[in-house]
């Protein structure tokens, strides 16, 4: 036991502080470590925190209890640098610890519950030791740091004190500077040192030779200061770009033809541009037929547009390429998104003037203005941002369109019957608007919705892509696609609002959906085939 004085104080604070830090670091690296296969849900979210707060919860019980029988400080700091091990290893297996744990659940696992299973069993296998290791630092430390009964509650006070701060700092530093500078495994590198550090000082203070410390320490500020990043989705080929940023984990992939854009590469990808300018024939084409549902339309006509979630701007370009008196507003919030869009999708000026905003709150903005076509594209797999799915958003979007304008809404993860946030969002749509046309896209999980008040939308396309559109044009297919498989919505009294909007466990139904029927299609595939031949379908 160490004898209490001001020295020894400032170690068990600095011990605590640190300890509380690295906690909330981890765990919020631990979410862009999962999202690339599980997504970066809600749902996903609560797994991460439970589980965690589960591990702390074992650890201080632990910790407690094992103050008690071996009385040593030294131990703990033995502990601490067990999980500064394990921390530093995550950026290097953890990737392929999830494949792994993805593979085995592929085989027995229902796919409807495969997200949920996956990511809690990663969460687990990948996360519980370190968490429950680190939350015996406190028991620990008020148990043996402490031989001044008189003022034993000040200090424990202290402690605890500190390592709530230290959390409260290790909330900011991940989310606004290491994840989008350095990004997320060297996140994990940085709390790991600082851990080691804290080790060092301790054993440094009890005048105690402590190499191993020193070593690790060492070890871990190359990896951090060595260009070094890893893919966390290793099944990716032909990258050109991958980073992070305050909102999602990006890769850019090129092909011969074709640049793509994937975030948070759990399902799918958000852009797809061509390189020689053709159609992509992605879900934001179809979206070009939107002019066509006015009253009067025609490639020349004069268009204010504006688009809600720029993504790349492919929609953006398209629209200036067929109606080249448009005009586009677009918001996206995510600063890295847009930047990606000039750099590698070729996105201009005269294209897309670029607000970086919320949608919802852009709305509200003085920059916000009257608008022909408001496209809403700001829904990926499963993380549907609530607040742009509610009736109080329409009604929002409402106020911007002018007389006979069009609303587009995007949306994803529709299964095969259309339940879950597909049906509540076209339901929440209808309840704002008179006239709500759904489209069904093929190969993927996508439907648009194309909305107005005019009361004849499909007589008025009919009309308008007969005179515009002949057989010979870029867009005669889509026109006719649309034409042919649109379907009025009806009222069906499912509502979003800004009080009621559980679209996280809507979202998951739908997307349970999905991978059950994508896991089918691979469970046929793999009948009769060894691992080895598994293995390398599941790596394409």
């Amino acid at each position: 036991m160490i004898a209490m004085n001001k020295q020894s104080n400032l170690i068990l604070y600095i011990t605590s502080f640190f300890s509380g830090m690295t906690v909330m670091a981890v765990e919020l690296a631990c979410s862009r470590l999962l999202a690339p296969y599980f997504s970066s849900s809600q749902i996903v979210w609560t797994i991460i925190i439970g589980l965690i707060m589960i591990s702390m919860s074992i650890g201080n019980m632990l910790g407690g209890r094992l103050a008690d029988k071996h009385k040593s400080l030294g131990r703990l700091y033995f502990y601490i640098w067990i999980a500064s091990l394990w921390i530093a290893a995550i950026p290097f297996v953890g990737k392929y610890l999830i494949s792994g744990i993805i593979g085995l659940l592929f085989l027995i696992v229902p796919g409807s519950q495969l997200v949920v299973a996956g990511s809690a069993l990663s969460c687990l296998i990948i996360f519980a030791l370190p968490m429950a290791l680190l939350g015996m630092v406190s028991p620990y430390l008020v148990r043996l740091g402490i031989d001044d009964m008189e003022n034993s509650g000040k200090i424990a006070g202290k402690i605890y004190a500190m390592g709530t701060i230290g959390s409260i700092i290790g909330t900011f530093i991940p989310t606004f500077i290491t994840i989008p500078l350095i990004g997320t495994g060297k996140t994990f590198f940085l709390f790991a040192f600082l851990l080691n550090v804290v080790c060092a000082l301790y054993f440094i203070f009890r005048k105690k030779r402590n190499i191993r410390n020193v070593v690790t320490s060492v070890l871990l500020l190359v990896f951090l200061l060595i260009p070094f990043q890893d893919s966390f989705a290793y099944w990716k080929s032909n990258i050109i770009y991958e980073g992070e940023s305050l909102y999602n984990y990006l890769q850019v992939t090129e092909t011969e033809d074709s640049v793509i854009l994937s975030t948070n590469v759990a399902f799918g990808v958000q852009s797809i541009y061509k390189k020689d300018g053709s159609l992509s024939g992605y879900y934001y084409e179809y979206a070009l037929m939107a002019p066509f549902f006015m009253d009067e339309a025609s490639f020349d006509k004069d268009l204010d547009v504006l688009v809600l979630g720029l993504g790349t701007g492919t929609y953006s370009k398209q629209l200036k390429k067929y109606f080249p008196n448009s005009s586009c507003d677009s918001v996206e919030i995510d600063e890295k998104i847009a930047w990606l869009a000039g750099k590698y999708f070729n996105l201009r000026e005269d294209e897309a003037t670029i607000y970086i905003n919320d949608g919802r709150s852009f709305l509200q903005t003085e920059n916000a203005g009257m608008y022909d076509i408001i496209l809403a594209d700001a829904y990926q797999d499963i993380t549907v941002p609530f607040h742009m799915s509610t009736v109080e958003f329409f009604n929002s979007v409402k106020e911007h369109l002018k007389q006979g304008g069009i609303l587009i809404v995007n949306i994803n993860m529709r299964s095969g019957d259309f339940e879950g946030v597909p049906e509540y969002l076209a339901g929440t749509v209808k309840k704002c608007f008179k006239s709500v046309y759904r489209v069904d896209l093929t190969n993927v999980t996508n439907s648009v919705l194309f909305v107005s008040d005019i009361p004849d939308m499909p007589g008025n396309y009919a009309k308008n892509t007969m005179a515009a559109i002949p057989q010979d044009h870029d867009l005669y297919f889509i026109s006719q696609y649309v034409g042919d498989n649109m379907s009025e919505v009806e009222d069906s009294g499912l509502v979003l609002t800004d009080d009621l909007a559980p679209v996280e466990v809507l979202g998951q139904k739908s997307l349970n959906k999905i991978v059950e029927q994508e896991l089918e299609y691979y469970r046929s595939s793999i009948k009769g085939k060894g691992i080895k031949d598994i293995l390398e379908m599941l790596s394409r």
